[in-house]
């Protein structure tokens, strides 16, 4: 079990592997967001299976260049895990009027070649992982 606090300056993360559950929410620009997103990279590249895939919901509110950078690769690693057999829901949640976080999801589900269900609002979410569609 992953579980790093939100700041002013970077997200909440929850991350359990044996639930399947993984949300990423707020805002992220830390100083080295390379460092800051490593503790969950580790835990993800560390996975080989776990039982009933894994729901991932990405509610940020905004994001700096080099954590788009480090998202994008949590995103392609979760992508490259859906390709050894494991479930993946990816769940992009964004503000109804916040265009640019919805094209930050387009764009990174078309560089990927996955399928993301878009979510407008940051409405609470179940503990259960979604089915994939």
């Amino acid at each position: 079990m992953l579980f790093i606090r939100k700041t002013h300056l970077t997200p909440e993360i929850i991350f359990d592997p044996r639930k399947g559950r993984l949300v990423l929410s707020g805002m992220s620009s830390p100083d080295n967001s390379v460092a800051f997103y490593q503790p969950l990279m580790k835990i993800l590249n560390s996975i080989k299976a776990t039982r009933g895939g894994i729901k991932a919901d990405f509610k940020m509110t905004m994001f700096n260049t080099s954590s788009a950078k480090c998202i994008f690769d949590i995103l392609k690693r979760l992508k490259a895990m859906e390709e050894q057999g494991l479930r993946i829901v990816i769940n992009w949640h964004y503000e109804e009027d916040d265009d640019d976080m919805l094209e930050c999801g387009e764009d990174f589900q078309d560089l990927l070649d996955a399928k993301f269900n878009f979510i407008p609002g940051f409405a609470t979410y179940s503990n259960s992982v979604a089915q994939a569609s």
